[in-house]
């Protein structure tokens, strides 16, 4: 290839990238901006939230209270929570995008679609059956992250952050989609190892910081699962498109 075949590829490979990174951007903002102007009255959000807790008392698997406790009783398992929930999240997740974009194509494509996609489902349940958070639930759970530290404000401005959103957890499912891609993508071992246990501290983490209920985390990874269906789904048309725009 000479000077001028690189350049023109080069330059080609820029161009994509750029629009993928106004893509995401977009995306990401719509998100924001609609799930933080759908705030839902506080009493709606509240009931849900109780009803949600009756049913995982019926099902066993109310454990927020079990998983909050041991976070009292110790400040540096606090602290690996909160910074778990705040910088496991976007952060991780701009991180791996930016990767995938420059290193793994179909990977990173895989990871737009699948994160638009649930991102819009999640969207609607916002709108449609607002919840509370253990949290502001009024039960006697804490706000560990608002508690003991600033730097999630940071992350997500109060503005943009609609407060009765917690069904479904996009911060789990999220991380889940996020760690399917690193895995596909990586070659070291211990790279493949760490996108398999990232969401999963990151369920712990939205649990026991009073921020999710162990059913919100059941319904994110199932919206994800969705989503990654729709990617897979997308990626098929795509490569059939392929020899017709040669």
């Amino acid at each position: 290839m000479g000077v001028f075949g690189f350049a023109a590829t080069h330059h080609s490979r820029l161009s994509w990238a750029a629009e993928q990174v106004l893509i995401v951007v977009l995306g990401i903002g719509v998100y924001f901006r609609v799930r933080g102007l759908t705030e839902a009255s506080t009493g709606v959000a509240r009931t849900h939230a109780r009803q949600l807790l009756e049913l995982e008392h019926a099902l066993h698997v109310d454990l927020e209270s079990s998983w909050q406790r041991p976070l009292a009783a110790s400040e540096h398992l606090e602290t690996v929570a909160n910074w778990i929930y705040i910088w496991g999240h976007w952060p991780v997740l701009i991180g791996t995008l930016v990767w995938l974009l420059w290193r793994h194509r179909p990977q990173f494509l895989r990871l737009r679609d699948a994160m638009l996609v649930s991102g819009g489902l999640g969207i609607l349940v916002f709108v449609t059956y607002p919840m509370a958070p253990p949290r502001l639930v009024g039960l006697g759970y804490a706000d560990t992250v608002t508690e003991s530290s600033r730097s999630y404000r940071y992350l997500q401005p109060p503005a943009f952050v609609n407060q009765y959103a917690a069904m479904p957890s996009l911060h789990v499912g999220w991380d889940l989609l996020a760690g399917v891609a690193i895995f596909t993508a990586a070659t070291y071992l211990a790279v493949r190892i760490a996108a398999c246990v990232m969401p999963v501290l990151m369920a712990w983490a939205v649990i026991a910081t009073g921020n999710h209920y162990v059913l919100d985390v059941v319904a994110g990874i199932s919206l994800v699962l969705v989503g990654y269906a729709a990617s897979l789904l997308l990626e098929r048309h795509r490569n059939r498109a392929k020899p017709a725009s040669t």
